[in-house]
């Protein structure tokens, strides 16, 4: 899929010399454009796959509102936080009156690129998203803004593109967490992060490396792990735990990884939290069915899903200004349980 098939207004009008006000009156037949000139310019539109996105200008400017749409695109819905801020995304839209499409982009840029097509052409009145890992190109988000579609992202948030988000404090509840490690008396935190091309990761890594600064110890190269699922984190782990230097306590991106570290721990003869601590970030279901129960860094994500909604329908119906970017930052809360001393 290429980047490229969403053509906007702004292309046309580069593409042809004139205002993006005189392409719109052109797509729009508007008598105070010469025939000439509407022709030359609905020709072009026509021949570049041009699909203006009727349903958010409605709503915006009209007081007939057509259907009520929002898109949302989640990474995976198999993972806790992203199904649980779907929740909080349906539940306050349904409140409002609208509904919702979901796509899930599989963590893949091209899949996520071809959802944002999609969901232009079926005239969504706005995108809700959190960016795939690998997605290191916006032109694709970008394009939906240029041609008036409101996009809010939440948690991984684009920092190619200038629009509204609402992330977690990351970088506090890394901190938070940490300092708890520290305070029950571990010396040797590993992290396990994901890949740092995203926000959260750098967030939550720059937790980690302040909590121990600021208490004297030493951040170990070995220790700090690309790691975000369960599988990766029982073939990576033995190796750690069997460093002359090995790690007392493990602080991880996300519950499914820290799972892994724990039952790998404990295959290999650890006690937890005894000889090893171990500490997620979620507090989805899995954090209570394992043993011992995980403390973990709650996200709180069907709050995050309620503000996003709010963000994105307050542009879509006019209270938030389109040209204005609402930053908002959803608080974590430490849960304490069995896997830390």
């Amino acid at each position: 899929m290429n980047e490229k098939t969403i053509i906007t207004m702004k292309d046309i009008a580069r593409e042809l010399g004139v205002s993006i006000a005189t392409v719109s009156r052109a797509l729009k037949d508007s008598p105070r454009i010469s025939t000439a000139q509407k022709e030359r310019i609905q020709a072009f539109a026509r021949a570049h796959n041009f699909c203006p996105n009727v349903i958010g200008e409605a709503l915006r400017y009209s007081r007939t509102q057509p259907m009520k749409v929002i898109g949302v695109i989640i990474p995976e819905f198999a993972h806790y936080f992203f199904s649980s801020v779907l929740s909080g995304i349906e539940e306050e839209a349904s409140a409002r009156g609208y509904r919702v499409m979901v796509a899930q982009s599989n963590e893949r840029y091209d899949k996520e690129v071809a959802i944002c097509e999609d969901f232009y052409k079926n005239k969504v009145c706005g995108i809700i998203v959190s960016q795939a890992k690998d997605t290191m190109r916006y032109a694709h988000f970008q394009r939906l803004m240029d041609n008036g579609v409101p996009l809010v992202f939440y948690d991984r948030i684009c920092t190619g593109v200038n629009c509204s988000r609402v992330v977690v404090d990351d970088y506090m509840g890394a901190f938070t967490a940490v300092t708890h490690l520290i305070d029950s008396g571990c010396k040797r935190i590993a992290f396990y992060g994901s890949p740092m091309n995203l926000e959260i990761s750098k967030n939550r890594y720059n937790g980690y490396h302040d909590a121990l600064v600021k208490h004297g110890l030493e951040e170990i190269p070995s220790h700090v792990q690309i790691c975000d699922n369960r599988g990766q984190a029982e073939a990576i782990t033995p190796a750690l735990l069997e460093m002359e230097n090995r790690p007392d306590a493990f602080f991880a991106v996300n519950d499914d990884t820290a799972i892994g570290i724990l039952y790998t721990a404990k295959r290999m003869g650890f006690r937890v939290p005894e000889d090893i601590s171990v500490c997620g970030f979620t507090n989805g279901q899995r954090a209570v069915a394992c043993d011992p129960m995980l403390t973990t860094v709650d996200q709180r994500g069907v709050a995050v899903g309620e503000e996003a909604v709010n963000i994105l329908i307050g542009q879509v119906e006019g209270s938030i200004p389109m040209n204005e970017v609402e930053k908002r930052v959803i608080r974590t809360k430490l849960v304490v349980r069995g896997t830390t001393r």
